[in-house]
């Protein structure tokens, strides 16, 4: 029997990445690739070289080939304990860096500007790879049109309040809550212009405002799921 692959989007706070964490206990043979940690690495490099200065270099931001900076870092991506992680230039970047309020300001930032057409080819030759062997979960964003044979694609949602308040417990001390909210919308805003959250055929749109945990937005994934 053929592998198959389910993509996870979602918007900020609807609790992406712990969903697909718990479908790893749910679906037999599988690893999770967090497709989106690729970009914030590249945003990582990208802050921490001072490359380009991310506020201001609107016209860098333009020009600028992700899967050339990719290369730069020597940025690589291995499966370690079922799930993907980040090297650049050998040395492992830390989840907690990768999620930083600057590195996903950024990454939005320059989602909304930058050429993704060879870092989704680059995605897409991942997950063929991986597939071979595993069930994938790929969280990501614009998954359908990186990776179009994907078997399912789900978007998770949820009001704007309840995410905020699901956010602020892990930038907690970084930022008021009133700024968070302000900084969800406005990447919300830059997710969007760049061309993220559509729905496609395929797309099943899981409201998870009401869930109280992640046990339950698994659950409404998996009843789509055979």
């Amino acid at each position: 029997m053929e592998n198959i692959v389910i993509g996870i989007e979602g918007y900020v706070g609807t609790g992406k990445t712990s969903v697909c964490r718990a479908l790893l206990n749910r679906i037999p043979n599988s690893v999770l690739i967090h497709g989106g940690n690729i970009y914030r690495a590249i945003t990582y490099g990208i802050l921490k070289t001072g490359l380009i200065n991310v506020k201001k270099d609107n016209d860098k931001l333009s020009s600028l080939n992700m899967k050339n900076i990719m290369d730069k870092l020597k940025l690589k991506l291995e499966i370690e304990n079922r799930e993907s992680v980040v090297y650049i230039h050998g040395k492992k970047i830390d989840e907690k860096d990768l999620q930083s309020l600057e590195t996903s300001i950024a990454t939005s930032k320059i989602s909304n500007y930058a050429n993704n057409e060879k870092l989704y080819e680059f995605g897409k030759n991942i997950i063929e790879k991986v597939k071979a062997k595993y069930n994938v979960i790929l969280s990501s964003r614009d998954i359908v049109n990186m990776y179009p044979k994907v078997n399912y694609h789900f978007l998770l949602v949820a009001d704007l309040d309840e995410r905020v308040k699901r956010k602020y417990h892990q930038y907690k001390g970084e930022i008021t809550m009133e700024e968070l909210k302000k900084h969800i919308q406005r990447r919300d805003e830059l997710q969007k212009e760049s061309g993220y959250y559509k729905v496609h055929p395929i797309t099943k749109v899981i409201d998870v405002t009401d869930c109280k945990t992640v046990e339950e937005e698994t659950d409404k994934i998996m009843e789509y799921i055979k």
